[in-house]
């Protein structure tokens, strides 16, 4: 069974063991704790629970949830929702960020999960549109996305901004 839950300490071990895997840098999907000790992933979790709240902000940063989307018993990818957009989120990563572990790709994982996602929160999403990007070198990304309906909205050298209707 495929599903997305927040981060929670009920599944500590195994979210560190997912997050701390993930490197800082995925394709720009940015880790903040790559090869995080077990003892320090006990303060990051805390944050990261406090930031869905919107506390604990870093300056200039919003209120994000992170959800994880297990397969079963397994986490399989992370999913970044940021509950509202700044001005640097308008012209940067927009309102959703994922990663799917490299052994788990290809399978249809981030299409589902992305797609329940959506679901999850479109809701709470003030703009008219989802806004998302995508390296221009990650096709798979993007098919993702336009697989939910995504659009290309415009672009730059190295990076495709895409919408997704609501």
């Amino acid at each position: 069974m495929l599903y997305l839950k927040s981060a929670n300490y009920n599944d500590i071990e195994k979210e560190w063991l997912f997050q701390r895997s993930i490197p800082a840098d995925a394709n720009s999907f940015i880790n903040d704790y790559p090869d995080i000790s077990r003892e320090d992933f006990d303060s990051a979790l805390e944050t990261m629970i406090a930031q869905s709240r919107g506390e604990k902000l870093p300056d200039g940063y919003v209120p994000q949830t992170v959800y994880y989307l297990w397969v079963n018993d397994t986490i399989v990818g992370t999913f970044h929702f940021r509950h509202f957009l700044c001005q640097s989120l308008i012209e940067g990563s927009g309102h959703i960020g994922y990663y799917i572990a490299p052994e788990y790709r290809g399978n249809g994982y981030a299409s589902m999960g992305l797609k329940m996602l959506i679901e999850k929160v479109k809701n709470s999403i003030q703009e008219d549109e989802i806004y998302l990007r995508v390296n221009r070198d990650n096709p798979a990304s993007l098919k993702v996305m336009l697989n939910n309906g995504g659009y290309i909205h415009h672009y730059e050298d190295t990076k495709l901004y895409v919408r997704i209707r609501k």
